[in-house]
């Protein structure tokens, strides 16, 4: 069996989350390139009101870690929208913890399927700009649901010099739609006809669909590890 390519792979999304995957790049023989495209800036003055409230839903780690910052519940049962996020809440000291290991579809109805455990609403905790409409189907599995934002995602300027090594690598990570429209954007300062784009959903890789990369490529999952194993398969 020949030996994989060492390649550099461009980490995109943004801090804290992006050390942890630059790592698993690392473990897997690479080069991470960490530069990310978005930072994730806290709202001021955000009031979190938990009368009433049954359970809490994430949809990204980012969420579970503005929450953990400005409030001190944690035995309140938790929703994950996949595991990097369950990992996150767990790590801030939540202990009932349930992830739906997909995307928000997979989320609102892995939740829909345990309404009748419900006694309250459940609040999802996020972003201003989220990347599906996590209420919204909560309601259609009968769940009362509620949003309240946390925080917001930023873009983050590169430098012209950086961003013209950047798009040298072989491969780019990307972990959100918005994170695909930042890259977008240099792409047109700074062509990278043979870089290949590897998104962690269809939705996250959409923005690019007119951009010239050498590839575009999703897992089947939504989910970081099979987002990792795509660097060397398509490369």
């Amino acid at each position: 069996m020949p030996a994989r390519r060492r390649q550099r792979i461009w980490v995109t999304r943004a801090q804290p989350g992006a050390d942890a995957t630059a790592e698993r790049v690392r473990a897997l023989g690479h080069d991470a390139l960490i530069a990310p495209l978005l930072a994730v800036r806290a709202l001021p003055d955000v009031q979190v009101d938990l009368s009433g409230v049954a359970a809490l839903a994430f949809t990204s780690a980012n969420g579970v870690r503005a929450f953990a910052d400005i409030h001190g519940e944690r035995a309140i049962r938790v929703f994950a929208v996949g595991a990097a996020t369950a990992q996150a809440a767990r790590a801030a000291g939540f202990k009932l913890v349930l992830s739906a290991d997909g995307n928000v579809d997979a989320l609102a109805e892995g939740i829909g399927q345990r309404r009748g455990e419900l006694r309250g609403a459940v609040l999802h905790l996020g972003a201003a700009e989220p990347a599906g409409d996590l209420v919204g189907g909560l309601e259609k599995q009968g769940v009362i649901a509620k949003s309240l934002i946390l925080y917001e995602t930023v873009p983050a300027p590169l430098e012209a010099e950086d961003a013209a090594q950047l798009v040298l690598a072989d491969a780019v990570l990307l972990h959100s739609p918005r994170a695909a429209q930042a890259l977008n954007a240099v792409l047109k300062l700074y062509p990278a006809p043979k870089l290949r784009a590897l998104g962690l959903s269809k939705a996250v890789v959409k923005p690019l669909a007119r951009a010239k990369l050498a590839a575009r490529a999703f897992p089947s999952m939504p989910l970081e590890g099979a987002l990792l194993n795509l660097i060397d398969r398509s490369s």
